[in-house]
């Protein structure tokens, strides 16, 4: 690792004018992401601002009825929130499954929206990578790509985003907060991410020199009867080679409203619209969920070693569906 300044920010706005005056600085939340990448030579910033003394730490409600939760919002922090627990539920179990509980304790909302794939051509620096080097290459197309994206990928760039939270978080239609040196901004999460097309280098719609201040969780009556599911390679802390945030309402044997989001199949979390369509308004039995999935999975383009996920995330919608409409029932 080289050597790089240290500053520790005392508010928003000089944190954004520490990161404006060099391009080469990066914000420094838990660290659990951006330090790994700095040790493996990813990432080398010239200088990190600490941004954890910052006033963001807080989940507070809105004045419409959903929440507001701060940037630097521990992920332990936000899972055990009793109004994150009672009114999406599905949120507090993805982050619960996301990591360890060392790491829930560090990682926060801000960076765990920002953290870069896992994909070992990545992080490995010895190898080409779109993404590390635009123009070099994505060996992971005829190279390791058993746990790698089904949808929305390209020749470019095959990876899929790690993060378990930000898929609950698209379900529920969260609003990303932001600060720049030229005022405030906001963006939906479903727009935040960019498709990879030709620049997977390009992730997110952020501006330049911008800092993420909170999440905006909109009131999501449906949320509360929400779950979310991983499947992983083991049962220890691992990430998802498959997962899906669904949330339903059933009246009267009639699916009224449902949210659908992918994880682990796509560059960026994968709101699955085509999915809702087919649910809503529909009869809530096993012929829908399964109309429903195939929608969806239409649009797969797997690549020869990750077919396997396609069969994997019919399951779960098929799986998870059944279930909550079975606790909306009693």
């Amino acid at each position: 690792m080289r050597e790089f300044d240290y500053r520790r920010a005392s508010d928003v706005a000089g944190a954004v004018a520490l990161l404006g005056a060099d391009p080469d600085t990066r914000f420094l939340g838990g660290g659990t992401n951006l330090v790994d990448l700095m040790k493996a030579g990813v990432e080398r910033p010239a200088r990190l601002v600490d941004i954890r003394e910052l006033p963001l730490d807080e989940i507070e409600p809105t004045p419409e009825g959903g929440l507001r939760i701060g940037a630097t919002v521990t992920n332990g922090d936000l899972a055990a929130h009793p109004e994150v627990r009672r009114r999406y539920p599905a949120l507090a179990q993805a982050v619960l499954a996301g990591a360890s509980g060392q790491l829930r304790n560090m990682a926060t909302v801000g960076g765990n929206l920002l953290q870069r794939t896992r994909c070992g051509y990545f992080t490995d620096v010895t190898r080409p990578c779109n993404k590390r080097v635009p123009g070099s290459g994505c060996p992971a197309v005829e190279g390791e790509h058993r746990n790698h994206a089904i949808l929305g990928a390209s020749e470019n760039c095959v990876a899929v985003h790690p993060s378990d939270m930000a898929v609950a978080l698209v379900a529920f239609d969260a609003v990303v907060h932001f600060e720049t040196a030229d005022g405030s901004g906001e963006a939906p999460l479903a727009d935040f991410y960019l498709p990879v097309g030709d620049t997977p280098h390009r992730e997110t719609a952020l501006p330049p020199g911008a800092l993420i201040t909170g999440v905006v969780l909109p009131p999501v009556p449906v949320g509360a009867n929400s779950r979310y599911r991983k499947v992983r390679e083991r049962a220890s802390y691992a990430f998802a080679i498959g997962s899906l945030a669904a949330a339903l309402d059933v009246r009267d044997g009639v699916v009224r409203d449902a949210r659908l989001a992918f994880g682990a199949v796509a560059s960026r979390p994968w709101r699955a619209l085509a999915a809702e369509r087919v649910l809503i308004g529909a009869a809530a039995d096993a012929e829908t969920y399964v109309a429903a999935a195939d929608a969806e999975l239409a649009a797969a383009r797997p690549l020869p070693h990750n077919g396997y996920k396609v069969a994997l995330m019919r399951n779960l919608v098929v799986a998870e569906l059944t279930r909550l409409a079975q606790e909306a029932a009693r």
